[in-house]
């Protein structure tokens, strides 16, 4: 008979794997959620750091060019291994088109140059400005840029200074036949759960859903995609809730031992309705929530001993050296033996993999 905490050693234990190489490790998560807020430094490198040997934060934009990866939107926008963004293209429902007389030109801009910076382009088009999805006004060629790149008529090829630069790219023939049709939704499905798993029933409703984005061009197939996932998928029942994971895996793994200090957007603390279920209390990201009113801080990293996730801490270097705030659910850190020196070990590799030192 499995239980909660079963479930809570599986999703620490599976999605935490033993560190390894940065290519094994995307490659192994598929997608890596990204977000430009450095506190104390940006989501995906908090996420891989602990999944990845001899990590530094700035690494991912680094050898981003040499990695098998490309920046685009899946649930949520971030990196994606070229075997999952070849299951969500070609978007061929979306503008721009082929046929969109800007779009052409641009791309023709594009591949005469090789790879271009958002504002060669603009200089060149003089495309002026517009109104964007938030009421402000946008660059017009930052936006079409945008777009292009979302439909799959050009890739990241790399940054500079934290802005995109542009490639030409193109994709393959969209599969035929419905039967094939299903068989790359559901691969799509599969992929999100294997990033989230265990995964209650409400959320998988939503993850799923969320491939919206992923494959705009087949949202009206993703309904159906979730009943067949549910058929489709391991399950079990605890407290009146079913959970899901992917097929064959054994739920009985063994626990990891040790503190981590997770991302807001780690895979294992994303799904806050999950997170509140596996450990009876609820997680908030406060970025965007005004000062006065946190609770946790601006950008509080959840604490995790062994399979517990038992406080939080707000992370600054000052003189080369970690300033922890931390907080603890309880009221105060656990008496296990052994805590306080796995604190202070990952205290210390958060400073090596912020300053940038081994």
């Amino acid at each position: 008979m499995k239980t909660v905490a079963d479930l809570r050693r599986f999703a620490t234990g599976r999605s935490l794997f033993p560190s390894t190489t940065l290519e094994h490790a995307i490659e192994r998560m598929a997608f890596v959620q990204a977000d430009p807020i450095r506190s104390p430094a940006r989501a995906q490198d908090l996420t891989l750091r602990p999944r990845v040997q001899g990590y530094r934060a700035g690494d991912l934009d680094t050898r981003y060019s040499s990695l098998p990866i490309e920046e685009d939107f899946f649930i949520n926008y971030g990196f994606v291994t070229r075997e999952l963004q070849v299951l969500m293209h070609p978007r061929s429902s979306l503008t721009p088109t082929a046929s969109n007389k800007r779009a052409r030109a641009i791309l023709e801009f594009v591949r005469d140059r090789g790879s271009v910076h958002p504002r060669e382009v603009d200089a060149h088009f003089a495309h002026g400005r517009v109104t964007n999805w938030w009421g402000g006004s946008s660059n017009a060629t930052t936006q079409m840029l945008e777009l292009m790149h979302y439909k799959g008529m050009l890739r990241v090829a790399r940054r500079e200074n934290g802005i995109r630069i542009y490639a030409t790219q193109q994709h393959g023939d969209a599969p035929q036949g419905a039967a094939a049709r299903r068989t790359q939704i559901d691969r799509l499905v599969d992929a999100v759960v294997s990033l989230y798993a265990p995964v209650p029933a409400a959320s998988l409703s939503f993850i799923v859903s969320r491939l919206r984005y992923a494959a705009p061009h087949w949202r009206a197939e993703i309904k159906s995609a979730l009943q067949r996932a549910k058929q489709r998928l391991d399950q079990v029942v605890i407290d009146g809730h079913t959970w899901y994971w992917p097929a064959g895996e054994r739920v009985d793994v063994d626990p990891i031992d040790g503190v981590r200090l997770l991302a807001p957007f780690d895979p294992v603390v994303w799904d806050r309705r999950r997170f509140e279920m596996l450990w009876d209390w609820p997680y908030r990201f406060e970025a965007y929530t005004p000062a006065p009113k946190r609770k946790l801080g601006y950008y509080a990293l959840p604490l995790l001993w062994r399979d517990q996730v038992i406080g939080w801490a707000n992370i600054t270097v000052r003189d080369r050296q970690i300033d922890a705030g931390i907080g603890y659910v309880s009221g105060r850190p656990p008496r296990d033996r052994g805590f306080k020196a796995a604190l202070e070990a990952e205290l210390e590799a958060m400073r090596s993999f912020l300053i940038n030192e081994p």
